[in-house]
């Protein structure tokens, strides 16, 4: 099962960081968060991934176009062409990458479709760029297949934010955008780590202003068609520099979301 991962967004409340690179390249602990992101899908043996790529996306396949030099040790002979020696130290040997180009402006829902003509299996996996989390993929897939429904979120019960699924037992009743109305640490919030069937790209219109979270989430929680996967471990996103300042003191303290 592949994992497309969206990485095309500006980030502009991370502007101290974003500025000169993606959300997604944005470091914890001197790796990207999207690295964190892919290990954490490795370690449960999905390695198969889609990047969709849109601001700065040269960035990121740079990043991969040079991963052994980037994660490794290696000797370079100055003025012998072509002669470098890559002492190999990192463990992703058996990753597959596809970056995919989504557009500048894009918006959430258009990357996914744009990405789905990779996706050749009868389900796929999908989440942000920006969040880790202990979430065990295992576990997360078996409880999709057993609902048998078109998809499935994980939701997470992160400290003072703000719910935004309405759950009825294991279905979303209803998917709305966060409110600033109330605040219920009882309800889940949005926190990625999807699983769909590959008939869920067919119902994402091929409109770039098509944004994931309005019409193809709402009308599968209209149609009870939309999952809940409850996650009550840790789940942390990096929307601001305080989240990118939390999650490197997280890294050198307590790296909860490092399972592998």
């Amino acid at each position: 099962m592949k994992v497309i991962i969206l990485c095309g967004g500006m980030g502009t409340r991370l502007r101290e960081e974003t500025e000169y690179k993606p959300k997604p390249m944005v470091e914890i602990g001197g790796k990207p968060i999207l690295w964190h992101i892919m290990k954490l899908y490795a370690h449960y043996g999905y390695k198969e991934f889609i990047l969709a790529l849109g601001y700065k996306g040269d960035v990121i396949r740079n990043y991969f176009l040079n991963y052994h030099y980037y994660n490794n040790d290696f000797t370079i002979n100055l003025g012998i062409k072509d002669n470098i020696e890559v002492h190999s130290s990192h463990t992703e040997h058996d990753w597959k990458v596809t970056l995919v180009e989504t557009g500048l402006n894009s918006m959430t829902g258009y990357r996914v479709k744009l990405c789905g003509k990779y996706i050749n299996e009868d389900d796929f996996m999908l989440t942000y760029g920006d969040a880790v989390s202990d979430v065990n993929i295992t576990k997360l897939v078996t409880f999709h297949k057993n609902q048998n429904k078109i998809g499935t979120v994980t939701g997470v019960f992160p400290p003072s934010r703000f719910g935004d699924l309405i759950v009825s037992g294991n279905l979303v009743k209803r998917f709305k955008e966060k409110s600033k109305d109330f605040v219920d640490n009882n309800k889940p919030i949005n926190g990625g780590f999807f699983v769909f069937k590959k008939e869920f790209l067919s119902m994402i219109p091929p409109d770039p202003a098509c944004d994931l979270e309005r019409e193809p989430l709402e009308n599968l929680a209209n149609q009870k068609q939309l999952a809940v996967y409850r996650h009550y471990g840790f789940w942390q996103c990096m929307d601001t520099y305080r989240d990118y300042m939390l999650l490197n003191k997280l890294w050198i303290e307590n790296p909860e979301w490092k399972v592998w």
